[in-house]
């Protein structure tokens, strides 16, 4: 079964060996030009550069690299690509203009990684990438406290930005993250600004070109509790403010709102899907927003976290899967939905990050790099749609495709004849979806709500444990699995709203209960979790008891986590308070 969220789906970009941050316009002769950074070390290595390569069929095939700086010249890292109304597609990186071959620790010793420090230069395009400007030109990024106070007192900047530069009111900001220091997880302390051009738009010298840099006084974006505060991307409102997030070592993204164009920021917090609601679970990893052609938001991150401040080279793990938030705007803030799975790697300790959004003729594609290996995606546009509405309308739809039982408590017994589920280690998976009438969230002991274990051990078990949480077995005689919910919130009416996704395709369970997916909240770091590649028929007992549970539903298909919201929001009225308990 093929599922385009699988990366190995997607279409190859050409590097030498590593590949960073591959971004991408449509120039206006309709050709994707990506600017990436590579090296035929790993990353860091001497010889990484900065280039560029173009497709003419929407990334399935692509040119012979083309360097923007050259491999035997410093080092060149960190391009982002920007396209003027001119056409001219300017590359802006950070360059290692004074050739440093070692640089100053935290600790006193020297470092050998001379990719982060520098210069922010840039050059341009003309002819589509066909070729560079001859000439660099370098950015003036003023100096903040930061600066002054690492090993070479600022006389030496350490810095990169990961930020497509983005237009607000008619001038151009690119996000910067500045460091202090290097050492543990190498950016031992890092801090945001950003430069703004007022003239980029309109001026054709690059020598001409103005730069400020954001915001006022000498402090940038920081972490709300530690020291690090990373890759800062701006997207502009269309309440005419600004919104920026980054990522910490916090177990959360952080997010910032400037109502004055950049010059000062709300205090930094951590993200939430909603101003004062649950906030966004993420590790030490890139986490973007863009605005799309339809005036509304994706969120791209990894939806789990816990606080690594003590050990922060730690918090880089766990980058796959990626999932996607949708967002809208109300009153100068976002408001995301529920999170969807949009890319994988059958390989857990794979790391997607640093994507681009390409909308081209209609369709949206993601790039993304596990550094050896950077590849184009295109999207489902329905996994959009479904969580758009999720956050424009408060009412759901029930789903119907996939459905193959549909018991209520009404139809008398308590047992259910099982469907025939698909087989996981093919790629295929199963929702279970059901009303529970769970009056006690933390019973003294197991609650049994589904027994469909065959005397083989084969098939599935759904329990309420003792914690308070819902707890799923599944059996194919050979292999299990298991993972619980996160603890269930007691209800005045004791009716909650339960799915459990089994997805085959990334191996993932997933809980969505009363129309939230679970996250692990502040108890443990993820709320999703994964299960044997090699579980394969979890089909057991013909007939499941069942206990506890007023309607049961379960599909044949891994409903997304939007269609899980539509199903609790259709039927919530119905069921919670009218249920005879």
């Amino acid at each position: 079964m093929k599922d385009w969220r699988n990366i190995k789906y997607g279409y190859a970009l050409p590097s030498e060996h590593y590949c960073d941050q591959p971004y991408i316009v449509v120039t206006k002769d309709g050709h994707w030009l990506c600017v990436m950074t590579t090296g035929q070390g790993v990353e860091g290595q001497s010889g990484q550069h900065t280039v560029s390569t173009i497709s003419k069929d929407q990334g399935r095939t692509w040119s012979e690299l083309v360097d923007i700086e050259p491999a035997d010249g410093p080092e060149a890292s960190w391009v982002t690509p920007f396209l003027a109304p001119s056409g001219r597609v300017y590359a802006f990186y950070t360059y290692n203009s004074a050739n440093l071959r070692s640089v100053r620790h935290a600790d006193g010793t020297q470092g050998r990684r001379v990719d982060t420090l520098g210069d922010f230069a840039f050059k341009y395009s003309d002819d589509g990438g066909l070729s560079w400007s001859e000439q660099r030109y370098r950015i003036p990024v003023r100096a903040f406290e930061i600066d002054l106070a690492n090993p070479y007192d600022g006389r030496v900047r350490f810095f990169w930005s990961v930020c497509k530069p983005i237009v607000h009111k008619h001038s151009v900001y690119i996000g910067l993250a500045k460091v202090g220091r290097f050492g543990a997880g190498f950016m031992e302390t890092s801090e945001g600004c950003f430069v703004c051009s007022d003239n980029l738009l309109t001026e054709d010298d690059p020598a001409q070109l103005r730069w400020e840099t954001l915001p006022e006084g000498t402090t940038g974006l920081r972490a709300p509790h530690s020291l690090v505060a990373d890759e800062h991307n701006l997207v502009s409102l269309d309440s005419g403010d600004l919104y920026c997030t980054y990522r910490t070592v916090e177990g959360y993204n952080c997010h910032a709102y400037s109502r004055d164009d950049g010059r000062t920021w709300t205090p930094p917090r951590h993200a939430e899907y909603a101003p004062g609601g649950r906030r966004i679970k993420h590790p030490r990893a890139a986490n973007f927003v863009r605005k799309l052609a339809s005036g509304k938001y994706v969120l791209w991150f990894h939806n789990h976290g816990t606080d690594r401040t003590a050990d922060p080279a730690s918090a880089y793990r766990d980058r796959n899967p990626v999932w996607l938030a949708g967002g809208v705007e109300r009153d100068g803030a976002l408001y995301w939905s529920q999170p969807e799975i949009v890319l994988y790697d059958d390989d857990p300790d794979t790391r997607m990050s640093y994507p681009d959004f390409i909308e081209d003729r209609g369709r949206l594609f993601l790039s993304e790099t596990q550094k050896t290996i950077a590849r184009v995606h295109p999207v489902e546009w329905t996994l959009l749609e479904r969580m758009w509405e999720q956050v424009e309308q408060a009412h759901g739809t029930r789903a119907a495709e996939g459905l193959v039982l549909d018991w209520s408590d009404a139809s008398g017994g308590a047992a259910a004849t099982m469907p025939r589920l698909p087989t996981l280690r093919e790629g295929g998976g199963f929702t279970l979806e059901m009303w529970v009438r769970a009056d006690d969230a933390a019973p003294q002991g197991e609650q049994m709500l589904l027994g469909g274990l065959a005397p083989d051990g084969r098939g599935i078990r759904l329990a309420l444990t003792k914690q308070g949480t819902v707890r799923i077995e599944l059996s194919d005689g050979k292999t299990l699995a298991a993972w619980a919910s996160d603890r269930l919130d007691p209800r005045e009416d004791g009716i909650h709203h339960i799915a459990v996704v089994v997805d085959g395709g990334p191996a993932i369970i997933a809980f969505v209960v009363n129309g939230v997916l679970h996250d692990g909240g502040a108890a443990r770091q993820f709320g999703w979790g994964r299960f044997s590649p090699y579980l394969s028929d979890v089909n057991g007992a013909e007939q499941a008891q069942l206990a506890l549970i007023a309607q049961l539903r379960i599909y044949d298909r891994p409903l997304a986590i939007a269609e899980c919201v539509g199903n609790y929001r259709a039927e919530r009225a119905l069921h919670q308070g009218a249920v005879q308990r």
